[in-house]
């Protein structure tokens, strides 16, 4: 059973890199925390990015440098 619900092996199929999907989760986190200031979450922030991500609710784009 992982911790984390989708898996992190399932979910880093849904970006080029680890760190690509740590940064959107993580901006997604900030945001969810933001939206629902005062409110009872019924899962952690971090959780529903996680889902918003493997449900292509978030992508992200990479531009050329």
């Amino acid at each position: 059973m992982s911790i984390i619900s989708p898996s992190i092996d399932k979910l880093a199929t849904m970006a080029d890199s680890r760190y690509t999907l740590v940064i959107m989760a993580a901006k997604r986190a900030r945001e969810i925390t933001y939206e629902n200031f005062g409110c009872n979450m019924l899962e952690k922030e971090v959780s529903a990015a996680f889902k918003e991500i493997m449900g292509n609710k978030i992508t992200y784009r990479r531009d050329k440098e």
